[in-house]
């Protein structure tokens, strides 16, 4: 008889201090001077993700460095970690985009099941899920988002122009605080997914 080993989920991988090591070895032998290499790498691509409006570019670009250590510590053999990290941000940026795009389509169908009268359980389960957790937040913070990313173009940036004079806050506050909220939602949302479908 077979037995079935208990199905965990995967750890996410974190930076130990070996692999950070072997990271600055691989920008260069002297460690003083690998270390400003690795300041300025990180430097390069926290304004990389800057400039393409992503949401937390300091922990965007942690995440690619990360993913370069990883690499290395794997075996892998990188002669130009510099060239390599702006590969992987690039494909990190691709898949910061891709979940944009998830969570824009599951906000509008949330405003779609707002108006109709559909049962939450015949909704996709995200947006079910995304109901659930918009309900726990402050009604002040619900209307934030839900109408932050309501509209396409003009009408979007006239919805936050409305929220900046609605709370009396600058515009890069109302962002940040979207950014915050939108963060909050979404692990609220994977978790209450991971839930449904034990």
């Amino acid at each position: 008889m077979e037995v079935t080993q208990p199905q965990f989920p995967a750890r996410r991988w974190a930076l130990t201090q070996d692999a950070f090591d072997m990271l600055l070895a691989a920008f260069d032998a002297d460690r003083e001077s690998a270390g400003k290499k690795y300041l300025e790498l990180r430097s390069h691509l926290v304004r990389l993700f800057e400039w393409r409006g992503c949401p937390l570019p300091e922990d965007h670009a942690d995440e690619t460095v990360n993913r370069v250590a990883r690499k290395l510590s794997e075996g892998e053999m990188i002669r130009e970690p510099a060239q390599y990290a702006v590969g992987v941000a690039r494909m990190l940026l691709l898949e910061i985009r891709k979940e944009q795009m998830k969570q824009q389509s599951a906000f509008g169908e949330l405003a779609k099941a707002e108006v109709a009268t559909y049962e939450f359980e015949e909704l996709d389960p995200r947006v079910a899920c995304l109901e659930r957790c918009l309900k726990t937040l402050s009604p002040e913070n619900r209307e934030l988002i839900l109408h932050y990313y309501q509209g396409e173009k003009g009408e979007k940036i006239e919805n936050r122009k409305r929220l900046t004079d609605r709370f009396k806050i600058p515009v890069n506050t109302l962002r940040m605080r979207a950014l915050r909220l939108r963060e909050t939602l979404l692990e609220c949302v994977e978790n209450c997914v991971r839930k449904k479908s034990v």
